[in-house]
């Protein structure tokens, strides 16, 4: 308030004019109010002090109120000040009230109201804009394209029916004044009937002020009329606005929350697909493990294989000679009954012998001479057959060095023979490596378009569920606008319009629920396949565990197998047990094998039973997509269905409320319900 005082005093001096005191005390009363409201009303205001005003105003000062009633304005000053005004963006409430304003400040305050995007209420009672026609029609003008005043005064302002009509068109223009007083005026019925048809296009004022004007009392309960309608309407508008924003808010936080739930199913999808790439990573290192190890099991196999033949030949041959030295000691103990009971259970433990260790025939024969030595020490009457005993037993060794020569021989042999089996099945091995490579290339290809599938399937539901959400908004926006319509026209129309918005906002909502349930039941589905493709990791881990157990298994019979090759030919038949063993142990390992290999298919054919089930579980929710699509369809048909029978009953309000304005209510507005 001191700024504005203190601008006041300025601009005077600057100007050269005179300071009123009265303006003077009226500003410093209201900086002692510190208040917003400038109050000079019964203050004869200069021209110069309208000027310095004017001034004043355009530099935005604090006032939102302004009241300048009875200040007896003069022409030039009005002109200044309202010139002033047009520019400032604080003042909202303007009272010129008896100032006897005429063609002049009817101009500028057109003017005034095209230009000024502030003022909302506007007092100009007691002057007499409606003399002059061109100018009132002026003023019509800048209020036809104003969009911001709501209150305007114009009682007793001399207007005509022809200011009237203007007044009118302006009306139908405008759709922001709310309240209009034009008591105390010479409008008259043709005014009246003008200003009536204006209201039924106009729907903002809920106010309308007309006495004094001599119209006719009909024409008087017919604005009225209007003027409840447009009331309710604005009262039923208010409501619609209220209810859709609350609408829009839910219906914004369920976008907010279809988003986050997007996101989190991306989330979980694109950890599903990492997981699924480190997965089948995993799983062709495991299987290229898992190869290799067969190939390693392979060839030992086949080495292992070729040593048993080459022992079994070492012992037939070892047993044919077994066999050739019973026949030789037989021939001795039938010519003597004791020495052949001796040998022939000697014979005995040497069979028992061969039969459990089938390589330690250097040590038993020197047990024979051990014993013939024995014999020729207690018995020495038969020592030349003695000696010719040793004689065959030193035949015997020559024999078995030769054995063990030929022996050798088919050892370097059966290696030869070894190393190109090794080769067969290193390019065998090799070729069904390069064919289960294929196979993975295959599976892993064929995971990939089901994940790209699914992937797909998944933004077909998203895009169609925001076509839903879309046309869900649109049908609420529409049965809104139609409620409203409906409520304008007639009570009972407008209850019945509620009735089924109500209904049709719980169907949509009921609808909205469905689709939230369906959302649901996807992420169940993913997260049950997630379980699944982690139960089946965790397989593939325990299949990667006993296939390295099974490699280590390998590599220490490949270990004992470089050790035994290196032992003396003595031990074949510690090393045939052995083999035997190791035979058992590889055909149990084989067995697991095969058990693996069960367990393989069985996980494969899992994986594509689920994806069958997902593809099933899919076009159950395309068909109920569908359906819904078609329900609302049909919605859609009611909704227009509904217009159209809300426009027909409109049409019939409006012809109705045309016959009773035009003098014969009762006979015309029966013929439309007809």
């Amino acid at each position: 308030m001191e700024d504005f005082r203190q601008a006041y005093l300025r601009l005077c001096k600057e100007a050269g004019a005179e300071p009123q005191e009265s303006v003077v005390a009226q500003l410093q009363e209201s900086r002692a109010a510190q208040g917003s409201r400038l109050d000079l009303s019964g203050h004869s205001l200069s021209a110069d002090t309208c000027s310095v005003l004017a001034r004043a105003f355009q530099n935005d000062t604090g006032f939102t109120e302004v009241v300048l009633s009875d200040c007896m304005l003069s022409e030039e000053g009005a002109k200044v000040l309202l010139t002033g005004l047009f520019g400032n963006t604080t003042v909202k409430v303007l009272d010129l009230k008896g100032n006897n304003l005429r063609s002049t400040g009817a101009e500028l305050l057109g003017k005034l109201l095209a230009r000024n995007n502030t003022l909302r209420r506007l007092v100009l009672e007691w002057n007499a804009l409606g003399v002059w026609d061109e100018a009132f029609s002026l003023f019509c003008d800048g209020l036809a394209s104003n969009s911001v005043l709501t209150q305007l005064d114009l009682r007793n302002n001399q207007i005509n029916h022809h200011g009237a009509s203007e007044l009118a068109l302006a009306l139908k223009r405008n759709t922001t004044v709310q309240v209009l007083d034009l008591r105390w005026n010479n409008i008259g019925l043709l005014g009246g009937r003008t200003l009536l048809e204006a209201l039924q296009k106009n729907h903002s004022i809920v106010q309308l002020e007309m006495a004094g004007n001599n119209i006719p009392s009909d024409t008087l309960k017919a604005l009225e009329q209007t003027t409840g309608h447009n009331s309710d309407r604005q009262s039923t508008l208010r409501e619609g606005r209220s209810r859709t924003q609350v609408l829009s808010k839910e219906i914004q936080t369920l976008k907010e929350e279809k988003g986050r739930q997007y996101l989190s199913l991306m989330n979980t999808i694109d950890r599903q697909r990492e997981e699924m790439g480190r997965s089948n990573g995993s799983t062709s290192i495991q299987i290229g493990q898992l190869q290799e190890a067969l190939n390693e099991r392979k060839s030992a196999v086949n080495s292992l294989t070729a040593k048993l033949q080459m022992t079994e030949a070492a012992l037939a041959l070892s047993e044919q000679k077994n066999h050739n030295l019973g026949e030789l000691l037989t021939r001795v103990k039938a010519e003597k009954e004791e020495q052949r009971e001796r040998q022939s259970r000697e014979r005995k433990k040497e069979q028992e012998d061969s039969a459990h260790r089938e390589g330690k025939l250097l040590r038993e024969i020197q047990n024979l001479i051990e014993t013939n030595a024995q014999l020729m020490n207690k018995v020495e009457e038969k020592e030349r057959r003695c000696k010719s005993q040793q004689q065959h037993i030193f035949e015997l060794k020559q024999e078995l060095t030769n054995s063990t020569a030929e022996l050798k021989l088919q050892l370097t042999q059966a290696e030869d023979r070894l190393e190109m089996e090794k080769r067969r099945s290193k390019q065998a091995l090799q070729d069904m490596d390069s064919l289960r490579q294929k196979e993975v290339e295959h599976m892993n290809r064929h995971l990939e378009e089901s994940e790209r599938a699914l992937q797909e399937r998944i933004f077909k539901l998203e895009g169609q569920r925001i076509q839903l959400e879309e046309e869900l908004s649109k049908a609420k926006a529409a049965c809104v606008t139609e409620r409203a319509q409906a409520e304008e026209e007639l009570g009972r129309v407008r209850a019945q319009v509620r009735l089924e918005e109500q209904e049709l906002v719980s169907g949509l909502e009921e609808k909205l629920r469905s689709v939230r349930s369906n959302l649901q039941e996807v992420q169940l589905h993913c997260s049950q396949q997630k379980q699944t493709i982690s139960e089946l990791q965790a397989k593939n881990s325990q299949q990667g565990s006993e296939i390295n157990a099974m490699r280590r298994r390998t590599e220490e019979l490949q270990q004992d197998l470089s050790a035994k090759d290196q032992e003396k030919v003595a031990e074949v038949s510690r090393v045939k047990v052995e083999l035997q063993e190791q035979i058992g142990h590889l055909q149990a390992e084989r067995t697991a094998q095969g058990g693996l290999k069960e367990k393989i298919s069985a996980l494969e054919r899992e994986i594509k039973v689920l994806s069958s089930n997902h593809r099933e579980v899919l076009l159950d929710k395309e068909s109920e997509m569908s359906s819904m699509l078609e329900k609302l369809r049909l919605k859609e048909a009611e909704i227009q269905r509904m217009r159209e029978d809300e426009a027909n009953r409109a049409s019939y309000l409006q012809s109705a409320i045309l016959t009773y304005v035009q003098g014969s209510p009762l006979g015309h507005y029966s013929s439309p319900k007809k």
